[in-house]
């Protein structure tokens, strides 16, 4: 029924100005939609990543979204110069090398936008 359809991605913010400005400015997505001063729609290859304002901003204290990526130490490099800080975590079959998580092949790097929400860097 739904294997075929788009997923979207939806984050809680407080403070739709701030997300903004580290989704477009950080991050590099680009702005599609909006609903007021409530929800932002963000372009993000051929997904959408919506914020929208609310009270449970950085509640959730699992991954909220995943980018599969080609070049992981470069992408995680050019975000580190943009003022990115990124989580270490204690992680069974994984080793930290400088930012990123490192199981055989995989590789993972978590950051946490300015609400706390948790974004995850993945090899594709």
């Amino acid at each position: 029924m739904l294997g075929n359809k788009d997923a979207a991605t939806n984050l809680a913010v407080k403070d739709l100005k701030i997300a903004k400005k580290f989704y477009e400015d950080v991050l590099g997505l680009k702005v599609i939609g909006s609903e007021g001063d409530e929800v932002l729609a963000f372009k993000s290859g051929n997904s959408t990543l919506y914020v929208y304002k609310s009270k449970y901003a950085g509640t959730n204290k699992a991954t909220a979204a995943t980018w599969q990526v080609g070049d992981i130490e470069k992408i995680a490099r050019e975000l580190k110069t943009k003022g990115v800080n990124f989580e270490h975590y204690d992680m069974p079959g994984m080793t930290l090398k400088d930012d990123i998580h490192v199981s055989d092949e995989m590789k993972v790097a978590w950051f946490k936008d300015p609400d706390g929400n948790i974004l995850c860097l993945a090899n594709g």
